[in-house]
C-alpha cells in the first residue's frame, strides 16, 4: 500500500534510465542502472532530444524517500531509494557526477531507475563510467536538497545589522519572522559547478522590493505576503520557489563558472531576511541530514524538533499557479495594494 510523502516536497531534474544507455562497452545497448549491474569503462551517451523530468520526492521511512503527488515522473507514493554516485569522464578528460536513483515497488522489486546528473550533459557524446561509489549518494543528494544562499548574501540580524553571510559565526542572533531573535546552528558551505538546472537564480535589486540582489539556490523558497489575492491562492501569506519566478529580465538564472553556497540551520525552519526578501532556512529531515558532519548530524537528529512541522510550510504555492508571463512583477504589486 503507497501513502504520499508527508511534508514539503522537493522536486529534482532527473532523466529517466532509458535516456542513457551504453554505446560501447560490456552492458552494449543497456540503459543505466543501479551499482550492481554497472561495468566500469562502459561508455553512455544521452539520447537526442531527451530532457529532463522533475521528480518529487519527500521524506520516507528510514533513510529512503517517497514520491510525492504531483511528480513529472515515478509512481506518487513509491519509496526511493539513493544507489550510487558514479562519476563519469567525457573524451576531454572531464568528470561529471551522477546520482542514481531506484523506485522500487510494494514488494521491494526495482520498477524505475532515474539519474540525476550534478553538471550539465550533452547528447552526441561519450561519457565514460570511471567511478562507482555506494557510500556517499546520500550526502551528494543532500548537498542537491538543501536551500542555500550565496556569497556576499547580507542576512538581518537580531540587532537590524547587516551581514553577509560568510561573516556569520555558529551562534549569532538572527531576526525571524515567526519566532523573533535565533541563534544559528550550524553553517554549511559547498563551492559547485553553477550549471544547468543548479546555476543560481537572480532576484535583482527592487523586483521585490529588496535593495540589493539577492542570489539563491533554484528551489529556494521566498516567503511573500500579498495584500491583494493576485495569484488565487486563496491566502496572504505565501511560499514561492525563486526558479519559478524567472522571467529572462529580472529574475534570471546565471548559468556558468562556479558558485559558493552557504546553509544556515536553526532550531526549528526559519524564515529569515535576506537582502530585505523573507527567504527559507534549511528544513532538516531524511534528504538533507546528511549534508551535515556525521557525528553533528547524530547528535542534531535527537536534539532538534521535528522541522517539517512549521505552520508557514503549508503556503507554498504550486508552479501551476505562477504561470503567468511575470510573476515577480505581479507578486510585487499585489504585496503593495
Amino acid at each position: 500500500m503507497r501513502h504520499p510523502t508527508e511534508g514539503p516536497a522537493y522536486s529534482v531534474p532527473v532523466y529517466a534510465a532509458a535516456d542513457l544507455t551504453v554505446v560501447n562497452g560490456a552492458n552494449l545497448g543497456d540503459p543505466i542502472s543501479f551499482a550492481a549491474e554497472l561495468d566500469l569503462d562502459d561508455t553512455y551517451e544521452l539520447r537526442l532530444g531527451a530532457r529532463l523530468h522533475r521528480l518529487s520526492v519527500g521524506p520516507g521511512d528510514g533513510e529512503t524517500l517517497r514520491i510525492a503527488a504531483g511528480t513529472r515522473l515515478g509512481t506518487p507514493g513509491a519509496t526511493v531509494h539513493l544507489d550510487a554516485c558514479l562519476t563519469l569522464m567525457s573524451a576531454t578528460g572531464q568528470t561529471t557526477e551522477m546520482l542514481i536513483l531506484v523506485e522500487v515497488d510494494d514488494t521491494g522489486d526495482v520498477d524505475q531507475v532515474y539519474a540525476l546528473p550534478l553538471a550539465q550533459i550533452s547528447a552526441r557524446t561519450g561519457y565514460s563510467l570511471v567511478g562507482i561509489d555506494t557510500e556517499t549518494a546520500r550526502q551528494k543528494f543532500a548537498e542537491v536538497a538543501c536551500v542555500s544562499f550565496t556569497r556576499g548574501t547580507h542576512i538581518t540580524l537580531a540587532s537590524g545589522a547587516q551581514r553577509p553571510i560568510e561573516e556569520l559565526n555558529v551562534g549569532d542572533a538572527v531576526l525571524t519572522r515567526d519566532d523573533g531573535v535565533q541563534k544559528v546552528r550550524w553553517i554549511g558551505q559547498s563551492t559547485v559547478r553553477a550549471v544547468g538546472e543548479f546555476a543560481p537564480i537572480r532576484i535583482r535589486a527592487g523586483t521585490l522590493h529588496n535593495a540589493n540582489d539577492l542570489l539563491v539556490s533554484p528551489d529556494h523558497r521566498l516567503f511573500i505576503y500579498q495584500r491583494s489575492d493576485a495569484l488565487g491562492a486563496g491566502r496572504p501569506e505565501l511560499l514561492v520557489r525563486a526558479r519559478h519566478l524567472v522571467n529572462g529580465d529580472t529574475v534570471v538564472q546565471e548559468d556558468g563558472g562556479f558558485v559558493d553556497y552557504f546553509q544556515l540551520l536553526f532550531d526549528t525552519h526559519q524564515i529569515i531576511y535576506a537582502e530585505g526578501i523573507a527567504a527559507e532556512t534549511l528544513l532538516l529531515d531524511t534528504r538533507t541530514r546528511a549534508a551535515l558532519p556525521r557525528e553533528l548530524g547524530e547528535k542534531l537528529a535527537q536534539a532538534l524538533p521535528g522541522h517539517s512541522d512549521r505552520a508557514h510550510l503549508g503556503f507554498e504555492v504550486s508552479e501551476a499557479l505562477l504561470k503567468h508571463p511575470d510573476a515577480a512583477k505581479l507578486l510585487k504589486a499585489a504585496s503593495t495594494r
